[in-house]
This record gives C-alpha cells, structure tokens and sequence, in this order.
C-alpha cells in the first residue's frame, strides 16, 4: 500500500509582495531559521543605546536658530535646549527599524527585551558604584590630577580629591529613580510601538516607499517615548513649560535626525536584504511585546 501523500504546505502569502523574482531577495512571511547578520545588528543597537544613555543622558546643550520667529514656542528667543544624546540615540531607532524592516518584529521584539535588560543591568550598576565610598586620594580631571585644581565650586583645599572626584562622578553617572524608571519605560514602550508601525505599514504598502515607514514609525515611536519620559522623569521638579519645550523640541530633532538619515537607512537596508535574501513581512505574527519570540498569531 502506498503511503499518503502528504498535504502540502499553503502559499505563502507574502509572495505576492515580491516585485522582482530575479534579485534573489525572497518576499516571504516565513523567516528562516538563521540569519547571517542578525547577532551583529543587535549588538550595535545595544551598544548605541547603552552609550547614548550613559554619555549623552546627562548633559543639555544648545543650538541658536537665528530666523526663528521672535517669542514663538518653544523658543522664543531663537535658542533650542535639548539633551546632548539626541544627536546618537536616534541612529538606535534606525537600527531599530532596520531590524524589524529586514528580521520582522519577532525578532525585533527580541532585541528590544535584550536592549531593555541591558538598561535595567546599567542602572543597577550605576547604582552600585556610584554608592561606594571614594578613596580620599584618588585623583580625577575634575581634582586637577595633584596639580592646580581647576575653578569649581568644589576647588576648596580643605576638600580632598577623591570627595571632588565622587562629586562629578555622580553628576554624569548617578541617576533619580525616576529618571531610571522614565528612561526604561519610555524606551520599552517606544521602541515596541516603533516596531509595530514599521512592520504594520510594511505589509499596508507591500514593502513599497519604505521611507514612510521609517518616518512615520519614528513620528509615532518617538512621540511615545518622548511623552513617557519627560512627565515621568521632570514633571514638578522643571516647570510645566520646560518639560513641555523639552519634550517637544527633543521629538523634533529626533524626527528631523531620523529623515536627514532616510538616505543611510535605505543603503543598509539594501545590503542587507541582499546579503539574507529575504524580505520578511508579518503577515501572520503575534504582535503582543510578551509573546515568545517566533510566535504567530493563531
């Protein structure tokens, strides 16, 4: 007796999608099993995100427009304040994109709970060696390394060295629980919310103008994000105001970094498309942040 046939596997409806069968790029909603790449994307947006966080987080600066129209919001004097590690922590949410343009947001979802481990693990860090007793004779830039020291307000002689050190060390890596708790959360949140958009839109325009979805995503991912963090971190420490000036020129700059780059994200989306021979699409994946990592929907 001959064995039944057995039933064949139904179309892959995300075959339709692809517009050039001959590139060796396969439009697929089937991911394979390994990736060539993936390890190495995950890595480099872990890292911006870690160093964003720990250089650029603690720091304000300035830009002075001068055409911007005299006293309108939010600078009525022509002068931008916004926080120092906008002009990197962008390039994560490229990153972020590329990652769910080319692995799909089942993989995404992956690389954010790794991304927000990592946050979680830096915070708890910081908190620990920050809380440790400084040797009085450790000697930093900010104690002038056993020379002059430099003008502060913490050059008293009577004050020693590694009491100056702890000081400024504290100031760059010592963080509010609040701020911790604002900056976790508004990156878990944005960061799933960016993800989704992108994959959505993706399969909305059939892997067509992938600049809208980049734009769009970040519009939606980082206006999140930016809505989370600031109220949580400085509402009734800054004025109303600040925090609403910040949060909206920081949405702004972000926005405007993620379009200036528009050109960037289409060369590494290409390359990499070309280099795993898949364009993935999630047509049939399970959206929820805590289903596991491949999961579909049912």
């Amino acid at each position: 007796m001959e064995n039944a046939a057995s039933p064949q596997e139904p179309a892959d409806p995300a075959a339709a999608f692809d517009r050039d069968p001959g590139d060796g790029i396969v439009a697929t909603s089937r991911p394979p099993v390994v990736f060539r790449f993936y390890d190495l994307v995950m890595a480099a947006f872990v890292a911006i995100l870690l160093l964003s966080n720990i250089i650029g987080a603690a720091k304000l600066t300035y830009v002075d427009v001068p055409f911007w129209p005299e006293g309108l919001w939010p600078a009525p004097d022509g002068t931008f304040i916004y926080g120092a590690g906008i002009l990197f922590f962008p390039l994560g949410y490229v990153i972020g994109d590329v990652l769910t343009e080319i692995y799909g947001f089942a993989r995404a979802r992956r690389v954010i709970w790794v991304g927000t481990a990592a946050m979680v693990f830096l915070a708890f860090m910081s908190f620990v060696v920050t809380a440790l007793p400084p040797f009085p004779g450790w000697e930093c830039a900010a104690s002038g390394f056993g020379g002059p020291r430099p003008v502060t307000s913490a050059a008293d002689a009577a004050i020693s060295g590694g009491a100056i050190c702890q000081s400024t060390y504290e100031s760059v890596f010592g963080s509010t629980w609040r701020i911790v708790v604002a900056s976790i959360t508004a990156f878990w949140a944005g960061e799933f919310v960016n993800s989704f958009v992108m994959a959505k839109m993706k399969v909305w325009t059939k892997g067509r103008a992938l600049w809208t979805r980049t734009i769009g995503s970040t519009v939606v991912g980082q206006g999140v994000d930016s809505l989370i963090f600031y109220p949580v971190a400085f509402y009734g420490i800054w004025t109303t105001d600040a925090v609403l000036t910040v949060m909206v020129t920081n949405w702004t700059l972000k926005v405007t970094w993620e379009a200036v780059l528009t050109p960037v994200t289409y060369v590494v989306v290409n390359k990499l498309k070309a280099a795993e021979g898949v364009d993935l699409f999630d047509i049939d994946t399970d959206f929820s942040p805590f289903a596991s990592s491949e999961a579909v929907r049912a």
